[in-house]
């Protein structure tokens, strides 16, 4: 899932902050910009005339936690035989699982129908479970999803919606010197499904405008405490699909701040993405059953003889996968504003405008936030101080930009 703490994600945010910039991410500390001189926009840009986010506590609406399945080695992409069964698996995508589905389905699928099979069972109804569905049916097979809960129930609706394809996908010294090659085909292939699906209703997929609002001039990026675990990074492999970021002149913004960044960025509607998926895969004929698995043997007894787990933070415990460590992500929803459609990070606290509620996230603590916790209980203290960070912020805010 991508409940993903942005710049403090840090590494596909500190090269592409400089290079280009790329996703949702946002640091705790500003990333190091250099000399550049900020951008004097035009009367009418945008920027401007940004309206307020209505920030208050009782504005909350929903508070959603979900354990992203991370593992040190990166997502789990191999195969094995349970007697007559070829089982290929497709999970462990920390906070990736969004931004890497259609390229790491793709892997997936592909081993699949390496071995001929008339048709194929996907285990998991996820992003991951569905994109893998999809891309069988693409391929001529008739598919059937054998789930305990549909997507929108699933973790898989739980992240935050921003595409940030090496969100705590490995840690940087525990990965095969094959994988950072083929996390940018997977990554790449993403993205170019993506591009198919802007424009359309209810627009599951989107480019925003992001501002990264800090109250001190741009910084060096954060440096990595004692102790903290090192996490690949791999967004520079990326940076000539993503344009430029600017530095702003804060008197041009709303904003009554030090320093003023803005990116174009890509985000997921995940609601009306979700509804999209499912509607594709019935139409194509897909059939889902409802049932839980307690043994990977039972997966010999089905029907089919060619299975794609996409099983998740499920997988720990259906195939004692003890590799996969819990990082519990935490968002809160805001009421939606049809007239706030922009991103920000500021002070440890991300926001995107998605349409079934304004997603704000706190992000202090880097990458190593929620690392090994699997409490599930929403922390109602945590989503309260971060909508009060951002009422602070708008308690200032300009209503239009001024030269």
């Amino acid at each position: 899932m991508s409940q993903d703490s942005y710049v403090s994600r840090r590494r596909v945010l500190q090269t592409l902050t400089a290079a280009g910039g790329m996703g949702l991410a946002g640091c705790a500390t500003p990333t190091l910009l250099g000399s550049a001189a900020a951008e004097r926009i035009g009367p009418n840009d945008r920027a401007r005339f940004l309206a307020p986010l209505r920030a208050r506590a009782d504005r909350i609406f929903d508070i959603t936690v979900c354990l992203r399945p991370f593992r040190a080695a990166g997502p789990r992409l191999d195969t094995e035989r349970i007697r007559d069964t070829l089982v290929v698996h497709n999970y462990g995508h920390g906070g990736s699982g969004w931004s890497l589905s259609w390229g790491s389905s793709t892997v997936a699928v592909g081993k699949a129908l390496a071995n001929s099979p008339d048709r194929v069972a996907v285990v998991g109804c996820g992003v991951l479970g569905l994109t893998s569905a999809l891309l069988a049916q693409a391929a001529g097979k008739p598919v059937t999803i054998y789930t305990r809960e549909v997507i929108q129930q699933t973790p898989s609706v739980r992240a935050s919606g921003s595409f940030t394809p090496d969100s705590r996908i490995a840690l940087a010294d525990a990965v095969s010197p094959e994988f950072p090659a083929l996390w940018e085909e997977m990554a790449r292939t993403s993205l170019k499904t993506f591009r198919s699906h802007l424009g359309l209703p209810g627009d599951p997929v989107r480019w925003v405008d992001r501002y990264v609002v800090s109250d001190l001039p741009a910084q060096g990026a954060r440096h990595p405490t004692e102790g903290e675990l090192q996490f690949a990074a791999y967004g520079g492999r990326l940076q000539d699909l993503f344009p430029q970021s600017e530095i702003l002149r804060p008197t041009d913004t709303p904003f009554r701040a030090a320093s003023v960044r803005r990116r174009s960025v890509l985000m997921f509607n995940i609601a009306s993405y979700s509804q999209m998926l499912m509607t594709q895969f019935r139409l194509a004929g897909g059939r889902i059953e409802h049932r839980e698995f307690h043994d990977p043997q039972e997966l010999a007894g089905l029907p089919e003889k060619v299975v794609v787990d996409c099983t998740g933070y499920g997988a720990r415990a259906l195939w004692r996968d003890e590799t996969i460590v819990p990082v519990r992500g935490q968002i809160a929803y805001l009421i939606p504003q049809a007239e706030f459609d922009y991103a920000l990070a500021y002070r440890d606290v991300n926001v995107i405008p998605r349409s079934d509620g304004i997603v704000v996230q706190a992000v202090s603590g880097g990458d190593m936030r929620g690392y090994n916790d699997e409490s599930l209980v929403p922390d109602r203290q945590e989503s309260d101080t971060a909508v009060q960070t951002l009422a602070t912020l708008y308690s200032q805010f300009r209503r239009t930009g001024r030269g």
